[in-house]
């Protein structure tokens, strides 16, 4: 057998990042094409990951005081006109349902029939099926709020797609909240960006940016988007999450209305806020490298894996005695209050063969035991997100083994955040903006630039004009930046405060 490549995945990140991506999807068995076109199979290691992000965070919405439900997958189309915005916004998206069954044709095949007396749309969003239903929920003011999270599945009509990232189904969780006053449902939108961005942070290990999007990058029917904006290694941006604030638009056009204290009758206030399975391809971008996939461990399927090493029958028996007691061991102990999620991979292949298959996978720690190990009462313990690997006392290994899982997650920011910080620059005039988005090399696969900090105002056509040549996106107007009047680097014109700018997904 020849050499072990230097890296298991090809090519590497920075010959091809595109292709590095698709290849750590294939490599740790994550998802794949399926046979509709745009679609994909999320795979059982994949789903695992989906899964957790899930429990967590639906945790934290019921924590926050929502509760969950569903809500049909068709949407009559006469729904989704009542908002002109929205329709317009979701129109070149949307798949529709015409027919009710399909009958023999006459070359043998099978045609559709029985014409729909109104077309269905299969759910891209659910803000006017929902708020059809409040309608018919809310009477008074004792009935609100109404909060409501369900967990779906869309459908986008795109033409170009990359799973995970950018696919026609995909699955999601959406919150609909409905509530008396401008002030509640405001408060609202702020309060589940805060929820995605300490999800983000504290669970993905992803540093994000809490911001307002501009007008133009606005979610159709809303009145303000709330964003939050990561960098992925690529130095492109990725909208991680969003949570709108509607306004009364919605309640407007689907007549969700309340009598309130007074007696009188008064449209609500909505909100509308998800996060999808892009997620998981922000994990894979954040932390993944030229070897396969890196997992934070609040979100791993596995925690440890343990790999026996023996030579013969008689080593075997007493080697899996001894890993099935360290796995036992383990399993007592906790990680994030819960236990650690521990599996034993005994399966008849190289060694070698099964440790890259675990490494490819991203379990965060790797644990080899052969006769030596047992011998001295060691274990030999691998780290995925730094590769360091030592031989260490099983009974330390057993009590340290939680310690260790919240350094790799406290590493895995910190690397991530240092990615950004390396990568973002505050920027004052036109020209040096141009050159930091502007490669060098024009053929290059290399991104040139990551996030730039400049003024701007948001009505001055100058700015979609540059914005354009570059490929590059208004990310977001932070939240948390301090009024700073400056001059719009496009323009020329007065500006109150700065832009996050960058190239995106």
């Amino acid at each position: 057998m020849g050499k072990q490549p230097k890296t298991a995945i090809t090519p590497t990140r920075a010959e091809d990042y595109p292709q590095w991506y698709q290849q750590v999807i294939k490599s740790a068995d994550l998802a794949e094409v399926s046979p509709v076109r745009g679609c994909m199979v999320i795979k059982p290691w994949g789903w695992s990951i989906w899964e957790n992000m899930q429990g967590v965070l639906d945790r934290m919405f019921k924590d926050t005081g929502h509760v969950n439900a569903y809500f049909p997958l068709f949407i009559p189309m006469s729904f989704l006109e009542k908002e002109a915005e929205h329709v317009e916004g979701f129109a070149k998206e949307c798949a529709v349902v015409t027919h009710h069954r399909l009958e023999p044709g006459p070359d043998g095949g099978l045609v559709p029939a029985g014409p729909l007396e109104e077309p269905l749309i299969v759910r891209p969003t659910s803000e006017t099926i929902i708020g059809s239903m409040y309608a018919k929920w809310v009477q008074s003011y004792r009935d609100l709020p109404i909060k409501i999270n369900q967990w779906a599945n869309v459908v986008r009509w795109e033409m170009r797609t990359r799973m995970f990232l950018r696919t026609t189904e995909f699955l999601w969780q959406e919150g609909h909240t409905c509530h008396a006053t401008e002030e509640e449902a405001l408060e609202e939108t702020r309060l589940m960006l805060d929820v995605y961005a300490d999800f983000a942070e504290n669970t993905m290990a992803m540093p994000v940016i809490k911001g307002e999007k501009t007008a133009d990058e606005r979610f159709p029917g809303a009145v303000s988007t709330l964003t939050i904006e990561a960098m992925m290694q690529d130095r492109k941006a990725l909208q991680a999450g969003t949570s709108h604030f509607l306004g009364q638009n919605f309640s407007r056009a689907q007549d969700i209305t309340y009598q309130d204290q007074a007696g009188e009758l008064q449209h609500a206030w909505t909100t509308s806020w998800g996060v999808s399975t892009r997620l998981v391809g922000a994990l894979i971008m954040t932390h993944s490298d030229d070897d396969g996939l890196v997992i934070p461990p609040k979100l791993a399927p596995s925690h440890v894996v343990i790999l026996p090493i023996y030579k013969n029958d008689e080593q075997r028996s007493v080697v899996l005695e001894y890993c099935d007691q360290l796995q036992k061991q383990l399993k007592e102990q906790t990680y994030e209050g819960e236990p650690i999620r521990v599996i034993m991979d005994d399966r008849d292949i190289r060694g070698g063969e099964k440790k890259w298959y675990h490494i490819k996978r991203g379990v965060p720690i790797r644990v080899e035991v052969g006769p030596r190990d047992i011998e001295n009462g060691n274990v030999f313990m691998s780290r995925r997100d730094t590769g360091e690997s030592n031989g260490v006392s099983r009974d330390e290994f057993v009590t340290q083994v939680g310690t260790i899982l919240t350094e790799i997650q406290s590493s895995l920011f910190d690397q991530a955040l240092k990615l950004r910080e390396d990568n973002s620059r505050t920027i004052d005039t036109l020209d040096e903006f141009r050159e930091y988005f502007t490669p060098e090399d024009k053929d290059a696969l290399e991104i040139h630039g990551g996030f730039a900090s400049s003024h701007f105002c948001e009505d001055a056509p100058e700015v979609q004009k540059v914005l354009g040549e570059l490929k590059v996106t208004t990310r977001c107007i932070p939240l948390d930046q301090q009024q700073e009047p400056g001059t719009c680097i496009f323009s020329g014109k007065p500006s109150t405060g700065r832009a996050v700018f960058g190239k995106s997904y």
